[in-house]
């Protein structure tokens, strides 16, 4: 299913066998070895939930891929403004955006923020079954911080390269959609 305003023919949808994760290339070591080595394994475990992002007709290869998996934030870890906004519990519930990586050969074309928008519509749809009070990410480098940023996530005090979204937010962007 496309995400709203992205390509009509693009899908997101899960990892599987028939996926060519070996033909995927971020041009981040890490991305590419994560999807190729460990995404089939992580989704048999449950351990983490990989989709990927094809283009019919040919749905075998990738374009792009985010995970997403159950996450606690400890509330001492958020800014005050917000931790005091939410029940007092030690860790509060949260879905992580483990990785998102696109094809160095399909950059600049928008599949970021398609993957980043199904990421945070995935985890909104799912806090309504499964609570989360936001989505939470562990930006690899600056470049990836300044990309979630410019979507409106929040660095955390105690470390840069960890940013959440409220869920809150999450809900008002769709709302206006």
């Amino acid at each position: 299913m496309p995400a709203e305003g992205g390509h009509p023919s693009w899908l997101v949808e899960p990892l599987a066998q028939r996926h060519d994760r070996g033909a995927f290339s971020s041009g981040n070591e890490a991305l590419d070895h994560y999807l190729s080595e460990q995404a089939g394994q992580d989704a048999k475990r449950r351990a983490a939930a990989p989709f990927v992002l094809v283009a019919p007709p040919d749905l075998q290869g990738i374009l792009g891929y985010h995970t997403l998996s159950a996450f606690g934030i400890d509330l001492d870890e958020l800014p005050s403004d917000v931790a005091r906004k939410l029940p007092a519990y030690p860790v509060v519930p949260a879905t992580l955006l483990g990785r998102l990586a696109v094809d160095h050969r399909h950059t600049g074309k928008g599949l970021g923020e398609f993957l980043l928008i199904d990421a945070l519509r995935r985890a909104l749809a799912q806090s309504a079954q499964i609570a989360a009070t936001a989505v939470v990410v562990d930006a690899i480098d600056d470049q990836a911080v300044r990309f979630y940023e410019h979507f409106g996530f929040i660095p955390l005090p105690s470390r840069r390269n960890r940013l959440f979204l409220p869920m809150q937010t999450i809900a008002a962007l769709f709302r206006g959609a």
